[in-house]
Order: C-alpha cells, then structure tokens, then sequence
C-alpha cells in the first residue's frame, strides 16, 4: 500500500506523515509549494508519476472568517475546484482518496448529534466550499472516503489549544464563548482514523469524526489553561463577533464511525495525551 499526502505540511498533513512514519508505511508527502492541488496539470502529473494506491487530502483553506471576504476566492479555488483535481486524478490512476470536510456543512440551529445523513445547511462560506467539495468528490467516481470533523487540535500548526495558551503568557483575564457547543478533535485520532478506514477496507462513504463528548469552547479552553493562573470568562456569541458566522451546536454523532470498530477516546483524554507530549 502506498499512500500519497497532500497538504503535508499543515496541522492535520504533519501529524499523518508522523503516524505513517510510526506504521513503517510506504508514502510520499508533498506540501502546498511541491503539488499546488488548484493546479490541475500539475496534480494529474504527480499522481500518474507516483501512482500512489491511497490519496490522504490534508489540503485544505482553514482560514473561516478571511473566508468570508478577502480569502473568498481562494477559499472556494482550494476547497472546491483543488479537491475536484484531485479526485479526478485520483479516479483516473485507481486509487481511493480520503478527503476531510467539516461540521460547517450543517446550520448549527439544532441542539442534536448531527448524522451523516442530516440535512447539510452552511451558514458560511467556508462550510458551502467545503460542502461543495463534498460534491465534487462524490461527482468524481472515485472510491472515497470523507470525513466530517470538527474543533481540530493538534501537535503541528496553529490551533486553539495553543491561541489559549499564547493568550494566558499575556493576559490575566480571556473571555471565550460559552453558547457554541461541538466536539474538539485531536489530529492524531483523525490521522488514526483515516488510515484505519484504508487498513480494514470499511465500506465507501461519509463519516463523522471527533473526539467523544461535547463540550464549548469556554470549558475547553478551561480544561486547557486549569493548571495556569488566568482568569478565564464565560461570553456569548453576540459579545464575541466574529466575520464568519459560527454553528450554535455541530456535535457530530459518531454512531456509523464507531459502528466500524473505531472507538474515538474522549477529548478530554486525547488534550491530555497532548499536554503530556508538548
């Protein structure tokens, strides 16, 4: 088996080179400058030069508010028409391709677990792109695997575990909303759990993936910062205006996911495994 991951060096990208490293499994691992995915040309000729068996899509624009205006088009060039390229190679060599989507594909305005099968409704630009790959992916004809995730933290890149963090070294006092409810996801469980869909051939299809309980960013950022003597204040979304609007609750169900054998720990568990590494 020979995987090939884009977006190599981003948050989610480093922390799958590392796990397959671990694993002893053959890979080749490009970043945004060595396979630019919105350039179609150059993606179909890496993946005919390196026929991978596995695709691992890491690439991704992340940048939720900037989408809303300036990153707009980049936002949808990326997301979009980068995850069509490649699926399009993908299916042309044969090989399965992993692509990661977002809790952002839903509306947020129901206080449930959201299934893979309930109505997608994005409420942000970032979350259509994203659907919109979702599409492209499914349009292709390649065999796939897409995974919605949420809240992601991890070892590699800018996240909110270290925003928090950065903030308690400068501050006595951080508000953090309290009225937005969702599931963090430690990067290592998601690169886990893609290679895990690979390894024991799971059927094609979407699935949902964080780390177990919900919780809102106020209680995580105090799970983060409990051993830092900062003062940290519950807001509402309302005090706290961000460009891009935000989902009120996206908890995601991870019945299908652990109906595979996958059983995600809890996110509590995965900050703590974390915090112990750093």
């Amino acid at each position: 088996m020979k995987y090939l991951v884009a977006g190599a060096k981003g948050q989610l990208g480093q922390e799958i080179v590392k796990l397959l490293e671990e694993l002893g499994q053959e890979y080749v691992a490009f970043d945004s400058k060595q396979l630019d995915i919105t350039n179609q040309e150059q993606v179909f000729r890496i993946l005919e030069s390196e026929m991978p068996n596995v695709v691992l899509d890491a690439a991704a624009y992340t940048s939720v508010d900037s989408a809303e205006d300036e990153g707009k088009q980049l936002n949808w060039r990326v997301n979009v028409d980068g995850t069509k390229n490649l699926a399009d190679a993908s299916c042309k060599i044969h090989a399965k391709l992993v692509y990661i989507s977002t809790d952002y594909v839903f509306s947020g305005n129901e206080y449930k677990e959201y299934t893979e099968k309930d109505l997608v409704n994005p409420i942000n630009e970032y979350g259509r792109a994203k659907l919109a790959g979702e599409r492209a992916v499914q349009n292709s004809g390649v065999e796939y695997y897409i995974i919605r995730t949420s809240w992601v933290f991890g070892e590699f890149g800018k996240n909110f575990v270290y925003t928090m963090q950065n903030l308690a070294s400068k501050l006595d006092k951080i508000s953090v909303v309290n009225d937005q409810h969702g599931r963090p996801t430690w990067t290592r469980t998601l690169a886990e759990f893609m290679i895990y869909l690979i390894s024991n051939d799971v059927d094609y299809g979407i699935y949902n993936l964080s780390n177990d309980e919900t919780t809102t960013w106020y209680e995580f950022a105090k799970k983060i910062l409990e051993r830092k003597s900062v003062s940290i204040e519950p807001v509402t979304t309302d005090m706290f205006p961000t460009t891009a609007q935000r989902p009120k609750n996206s908890a995601l169900s991870l019945d299908k996911t652990r109906n595979t054998g996958f059983k995600p720990i809890t996110w509590k568990e995965a900050l703590s495994r974390l915090m112990n590494n750093m």
